[in-house]
């Protein structure tokens, strides 16, 4: 039997909330809306959070019971602080709405209802090395194919797998848009991945990808078990919309239920995460899939200042899709012009941020509330050396660590070898590099170098101590002997080493096509060095990115970090400064994203997220010259986003450094 539920309404003198007085007009609109679709597009700024929080208040205000509404977040954490501020609005009653993840809802409704598609209540749910283990064990019936060519490893698999899932895209497709050169094994991994489900789901196994393509599952195939859900979750609210993928877009459609009181809230132009899986479509398509859908657009912002929301609207005024919008601010309508500016180098660009985080700390500006921004990790290599030579302490989010991955380790492993003859611990990293040299041969040749030295004058120093590997190590040792020898200036010798290195790179690495990146990252840093001493010693004394720990305050007086933030990992945070680097064209955007109008368009939406993150300064900053194709020097152009602006909406500054 379907519970009825009774709104109370009030007028809006009688509730216990000043709703008019505490939002503006736009925010008002969308806490008022009860019945049907609505989609709250909510601009950078604007206020999203509040406006969920105010609804779900009003929403019990008004009578309807919380836990027939359902909130779903893309965190747990922001679900409870939602509701924890409902709570602090109007009562504890709002802490009994249903909040949580998309996965996490999936899970506990296929706890009840998962045995109406064959999956037992006591199914386990796989965790990420689970998932791995899982594969690496069904690897074992492929065996044929893994001796005749390189196979994806298991990680590679569960990314494939999670993508095409995500995406509901075939397994080829999402094969030829991030692995295209395993396109040859498609049928194999076909046969793989298949195994994998059939493994599953006779185990009683879960893995989280599971969780949204089987509730997905219960909601098209079993009516009853849909009707039940419409009738206990009667006002269902989704946050950050355009982060969605197709398989939570459907499951939003299909729990809308026949009265269709479902409310998205999100901002088109900060759908950003489609290598998660995330698809702009979805909000674009969102009031299609209704009868009737109310479109309600918050565009008054609390965060910059009016000259840099008209930057970005200026940005965003040239997408080729989306939903027209124009931020604008009561609270700061004076401000600073961003800036443009051009340095000749990457060298000079780094040395123009350490100075304007400099004088921006001398006007008061804490560390903390500057943040430098970057499209992608690598790119913050050469700052990160200035930063360090300055003391300026920083915190760096998104990407790995540099020095700490493995390919990097590699190269300074070679590097080292080269510099110090007799340092064992390279050698052996060094060694297990060549194929065929296990670690009981590469034990048994750095046990020989260290008893009796190297000789660089020796040319057939190592193959009779590898007999099974000779030619691997022949070559090998030739390259360092003729570098020895012959040092060439640093930068070449950097450019050998990588040279010898990158076949071994694609055979160990999946993805070697994007850890190339950091190769040629490396080899602009080697560009300023003149002895390869110094170069090693600064990599180990004063390394390109260090952990959180080690630049994290410890002491109660000690200065907060500043912050260092791929573009991504920045989304949702603001910061007094922001100083946005390496704004060239191939950089922000990729060369790759010319290839579709999609890509093109995400990164528009990337930059756009980049500005939007400054309250008071922004600065846009890119060099004229750039490192190109791991072994020359190019002329860059600037961001085409920045090209296309019109005159007088930002200052343009130029750069030089005078020598001491």
């Amino acid at each position: 039997m379907q519970r009825r539920i009774i709104i109370h309404r009030h007028s809006a003198g009688r509730y216990r909330i000043p709703y008019e007085q505490e939002l503006n007009p736009a925010q008002l609109q969308a806490v008022m809306h009860t019945t049907g679709a609505a989609l709250v597009i909510a601009g950078a700024g604007t206020g999203k959070t509040r406006t969920l929080v105010y609804r779900v208040a009003r929403l019990v205000e008004d009578g309807v019971p919380p836990e027939s509404i359902l909130l779903l977040t893309f965190t747990r954490k922001a679900a409870q602080e939602m509701l924890r501020r409902a709570a602090g609005l109007l009562d504890g009653r709002c802490e009994q709405v249903s909040g949580g993840t998309f996965h996490s809802f999936a899970h506990s409704i296929l706890r009840r209802y998962g045995e109406h598609i064959g999956l037992p209540r006591t199914f386990t749910v796989l965790d990420t090395s689970d998932v791995h283990d899982v594969l690496n064990l069904l690897r074992s019936d492929l065996r044929s194919e893994l001796t005749s060519r390189r196979f994806p490893t298991a990680q590679t698999l569960s990314e494939l797998y999670s993508t095409a899932l995500n995406r509901c895209q075939p397994l080829s497709e999402a094969l030829a848009a991030e692995y295209p050169h395993f396109l040859p094994l498609l049928e194999p991994i076909e046969q793989l991945l298949q195994a994998y489900t059939t493994y599953k789901r006779r185990h009683g196994l879960v893995d989280y990808d599971d969780l949204l393509v089987l509730l997905l599952q219960l909601l098209e195939e079993h009516p009853t078990v849909r009707a039940r859900l419409h009738a206990q979750y009667r006002f269902l609210m989704v946050d950050e919309y355009q982060d969605t993928n197709r398989l939570q877009h459907r499951i939003t459609l299909l729990l809308s239920g026949p009265e269709e009181n479902v409310m998205a809230v999100g901002d088109d132009a900060q759908s950003i995460y489609s290598f998660r899986g995330a698809d702009f479509r979805n909000i674009l398509e969102f009031p299609k899939a209704f009868q009737q859908c109310r479109l309600i657009q918050l565009e008054e912002n609390y965060r910059s200042t009016q000259p840099i929301l008209d930057f970005a609207n200026a940005i965003l005024a040239r997408a080729a899709f989306g939903y027209r919008k124009r931020l604008f601010t009561r609270r700061a309508p004076e401000g600073a012009l961003p800036v443009i500016v051009c340095t000749e180098d990457e060298r000079q660009q780094s040395l123009f941020v350490v100075q304007q985080v400099l004088e921006l700390r001398e006007q008061g500006i804490p560390l903390e509330q500057i943040a430098v921004l970057a499209r992608s990790a690598y790119l913050f290599f050469d700052l990160e050396i200035e930063l360090a030579r300055a003391g300026i302490p920083y915190r760096k989010f998104g990407g790995l660590k540099f020095t700490e991955t493995a390919h990097i380790k590699d190269i300074i492993a070679l590097a080292r070898v080269l510099h110090n003859p007799g340092d064992v611990v390279s050698w052996y990293r060094a060694l297990l590099l060549l194929e065929g040299v296990g670690p009981r041969t590469a034990r048994r040749i750095v046990e020989s170098l260290q008893q009796e030295g190297v000789r660089w004058e020796d040319p057939h120093r190592l193959e009779a101590l590898a007999p099974a590997s000779r030619a691997a190590v022949a070559s090998f040792w030739h390259l360092l002997r003729r570098l020895a020898l012959q040092p060439p200036p640093l930068p070449e010798l950097l450019q050998e080493l990588v040279a010898f290195y990158r076949p071994i790179l694609e055979r160990r690495y999946d993805d070697a096509h994007k850890r190339w990146k950091d190769l040629e990252m490396l080899l602009s840093i080697a560009e300023r060095y003149a002895r390869l001493e110094e170069f090693l010693a600064d990599l180990s004394l004063e390394p390109p990115t260090e952990s959180l720990v080690e630049v994290e305050p410890t002491g109660a007086d000690q200065e907060s970090p500043l912050v260092l933030s791929t573009v991504h990992s920045a989304k949702g945070l603001e910061w007094d400064a922001v100083l946005l680097i390496w704004a060239t064209d191939g950089r922000f955007p990729p060369l790759k994203a010319r290839e579709s109008l999609e890509s093109f368009e995400e990164e528009r939406r990337l930059f756009y997220v980049a500005c939007t993150r400054a309250r008071r300064w922004l600065y846009i900053v890119y060099p004229l010259r750039g490192f190109e194709q791991g072994d020359r020097w190019a002329f860059t152009k600037v961001s085409p986003f920045v090209a296309e602006l019109e005159p007088g909406i930002a200052e343009y500054w130029s750069v030089t450094v005078q020598s001491a």
